[in-house]
């Protein structure tokens, strides 16, 4: 790990020992915004330079957003105070589970084909207590260049969506540089956050909050409608949907 990555990892933990006791003390009291507050100021810390567009998102929202790196995740959660629905597997890290749960996360198991419907519930009552909930339905980070194709499973729960529920597609841009940033292939979670937090510099990110999409019955026309969204928002950047 260079020397930039261990000052950003430094001030991470600074923050976080400022963060943490002011959200377990307003959590107590009510809901606490802490959990957005600390992951917009990491993202700066971590060369993100954050710019929102779109018209703010309606309380119930469900974000169907693009995924390039583990980034996006604290990016997206700043931006809109957004939870997510993330595979069951991070409930084996003790410390990322801690954080994610901070943030009312809702875990999924997508190899269930079984529990899709006890997860569409979940997800349905997660939006249920107005705080937007964000869901990857690429089901996988990318190399940056490209947007994979949208998993429908998980949109069951909004086909069609529950009353006050909207669907937004929400595009991550990385203005170009998404392939430094980009997470695929045999590279481990260790290697890619040093060179993630290793880059000079910082990179501008656009977090793009496109039109609502219309209620639909169809799962697969939802995920489609979704993606096109998103490939024609991040074409300027050079990502191109896959198999085009």
């Amino acid at each position: 790990m260079n020397g930039r990555a261990l000052l950003r990892v430094a001030a991470l933990v600074g923050w976080f020992a400022v963060a943490a006791p002011l959200h377990l003390l307003t959590r107590a009291t009510g809901r606490s915004r802490w959990p957005r507050r600390f992951l917009r100021v990491a993202t700066r810390i971590m060369g993100a330079r954050l710019t929102v567009e779109g018209a703010p998102l309606a309380p119930g929202t469900l974000i169907v957003a693009n995924h390039t790196s583990w980034l996006d995740i604290p990016l997206l959660a700043g931006a809109t105070g957004c939870a997510f629905v993330s595979k069951q597997e991070v409930r084996g890290h003790p410390l990322l589970r801690w954080l994610a749960d901070q943030n009312a996360t809702i875990y999924v198991d997508r190899s269930d084909r079984r529990g899709m419907p006890a997860q569409a519930q979940a997800i349905r009552a997660g939006l249920a207590r107005g705080q937007a909930l964000a869901i990857f339905p690429e089901a996988t980070t990318g190399d940056g260049g490209t947007l994979l194709p949208f998993k429908p499973a998980l949109l069951s729960a909004v086909a069609p969506p529950p009353d006050g529920v909207t669907v937004r597609p929400v595009a991550v841009d990385y203005n170009g540089a998404a392939p430094e940033f980009g997470w695929h292939g045999d590279e481990t979670g260790k290697d890619n956050a040093r060179r993630v937090l290793g880059r000079r510099g910082s990179v501008p990110v656009t977090v793009r909050l496109l039109d609502p999409l219309p209620p639909l019955k169809d799962r697969k026309a939802l995920a489609g409608m979704a993606r096109d969204a998103i490939a024609a928002a991040l074409a300027p950047s050079g990502v191109a949907p896959a198999g085009l």
